[in-house]
């Protein structure tokens, strides 16, 4: 059983110096990496965001919460990867996903085609990737991809670079329970790239566990089960009255539904909560916004390494 981390999933900033000292502070808090989101619009460019992050802390990992598959050539993804991770003398997660925002592909003038296409780009780029980054000189004439002699130097420092792939339905469930040593659950989006609130509850979280259990077979225990988590607050521990209060109404809401993917209650409550998560799920890795970073430190405190 892995013990409990926490990350931090950030993406906005108004200067460098309110960056730096955002991941510093992170790191200070005990948080275990920075995360930042692959979209377009009033967000910092992923790769420049995480490795100005890298440069300006001594341990905190970083990763981008993740790449769209479809944005990069997947030489292209193995190099920026390589780089990260030598840069970052070993800190990397490489997040990839199959890509979902259709605001994004809109803008890059790409067709948004149906999930099976995406996923099938997927798993053709993933495999390319990793042969890259595991030093191999590529030759490939796929359904989507050709290179021709395509090497990656320099070499990154992990070896292999763990692997976080982003999944809500049960195809990406299966292929980041064989491939991934990081799954990253999401509610699953709808063919027109909508999230499925349907898809945000216990019993699918607990369905979604079954089908990545069932997947990795042998391999179950070594995988980290990374969860989204889009709102967070702490009720209580001496924080301010109107903070506190909001938080209390929102963990009454939260428990109607019990999503995994919305963190609210007291210190004792949520502790409890994550716990018995562990137990039943496996769930020990949750990513939080950066608006509620200072909010959940004493959560943190209390459960990371644990």
């Amino acid at each position: 059983m892995h013990p409990f981390r926490f990350a931090v999933h950030a993406s906005r900033a108004s200067s460098a110096e309110e960056w730096k000292s955002l991941a510093r502070r992170a790191e200070e808090l005990g948080y275990s990496a920075l995360l930042v989101p692959d979209h377009l619009g009033s967000r910092l460019s992923p790769i420049t965001a995480l490795a100005t992050a890298a440069a300006v802390t001594p341990r905190l990992r970083i990763g981008p919460y993740v790449f769209a598959n479809d944005y990069r050539h997947p030489l292209m993804m193995a190099r920026e990867a390589a780089t990260l991770d030598l840069l970052s003398e070993g800190r990397l997660e490489l997040g990839l996903g199959a890509g979902w925002m259709t605001s994004d592909y809109r803008q890059l003038g790409f067709n948004y085609d149906a999930p099976r296409l995406r996923v099938d780009r997927l798993v053709e780029a993933l495999g390319l990737v990793k042969r890259l980054l595991a030093g191999e000189t590529v030759t490939h004439a796929g359904t989507w991809y050709h290179l021709d002699n395509a090497r990656v130097e320099p070499r990154p420092v992990q070896r292999p670079i763990p692997i976080h792939i982003g999944a809500g339905g049960p195809r990406m469930l299966r292929l980041a329970a064989r491939e991934s040593q990081i799954v990253g659950l999401i509610p699953q989006f709808s063919p027109k790239g909508r999230p499925m609130i349907t898809d945000a509850g216990p019993e699918a979280t607990a369905r979604k566990v079954a089908i990545i259990r069932e997947a990795a077979g042998d391999g179950f225990e070594r995988l980290e089960l990374n969860v989204f988590v889009a709102d967070a607050g702490l009720a209580g521990s001496g924080r301010p009255l109107p903070a506190s209060l909001v938080a209390a109404t929102k963990a009454l809401a939260t428990a109607l539904v019990n999503s995994p993917y919305v963190l609210y209650g007291t210190l004792s409550s949520l502790r409890d909560k994550l716990e018995r998560r562990r137990s039943e799920l496996g769930l020990t890795y949750y990513a939080v916004p950066q608006g509620a970073m200072e909010a959940m430190a004493p959560l943190v405190e209390a459960l990371a390494g644990k």
